[in-house]
Parts: structure tokens; sequence; C-alpha cells
């Protein structure tokens, strides 16, 4: 199933599944491939304030599908300065576009070592293989 589902080179990942892409200290964050797969049709994502901070593994959010409901888990600490106020209308861009239309947040870095401590797409890809062999 993993090596069907795009994971692009350029992002780092959260074992939780979110995707982190950053630029000049702001990182986006949406969820992968596989997890929109996983959870099929998305149908509501509840999202934080602007001006909320978080913590580097932290929840910051849930998102709901018709199958189940998962919380979202920050990939860097900071201070979220912007939200995907589409998907408040249309939820489904997680499924359509995860790694563009499709993201959540947008977080001011605080500690870009951070960084550091997320997965390459390589690494990612590995961590999926492992829990699919071990299901």
């Amino acid at each position: 199933m993993a090596d069907e589902l795009r994971h692009p080179e350029d992002l780092r990942y959260n074992e939780s599944h979110e995707w982190a892409r950053c630029k000049d200290n702001i990182v986006t964050v949406g969820i992968s491939d596989h997890a929109q797969a996983e959870l099929q049709n998305v149908v509501y994502v509840e999202l934080p304030e602007v001006g909320f901070t978080t913590k580097q593994k932290e929840e910051f959010g849930v998102i709901e599908s018709v199958k189940a409901a998962y919380d979202l888990y920050a990939p860097v600490s900071g201070e979220i300065i912007e939200i995907n106020e589409e998907l408040e209308y249309t939820p489904e861009l997680v499924n359509e576009d995860p790694y563009n239309q499709g993201w959540m947040i947008k977080i001011r870095m605080d500690d870009s070592n951070e960084l550091d401590n997320l997965l390459s797409a390589e690494d990612y890809f590995t961590h999926i293989e492992s829990k699919e062999m071990g299901e």
C-alpha cells in the first residue's frame, strides 16, 4: 500500500503522519497521503485559532472522516500564524490534495533544530511499511 502513495522528498514527517514544509522559518503543516488514504472521506477539520502557541508533538487539532476521528500533532513548536480556512467549508481538500490545497496550519517555528526530530520521506516510508507488516 505505502509504495502506491506519494511522500514528497522535500518534506519532513511525524510518525503520527503530519508533514512539515519549511520556508524562511515558517512551517506549513498537513497530513500525509498515507493518512488521508487511511481516513478516506474527510468531513471535518478542527484547527486552532491564529496566535495559538503549540509545542512539538502536542495536539493542535482534530480531523474527522466518515470512518474515524484522529488528533493532529504539531511537527514543530511555535506560534500558529495562519490556518487554512478553506477546510472549514471544503474539508475534502485534505483527500484531494493533501500536500498543497489541503494544508492545515502555518507555524512560525521557535527552533529549527526540531526539524531534526522529524522523519525524512525515506524514513517515513519505512515507518509506514513496518506498521503495515506488523498488522
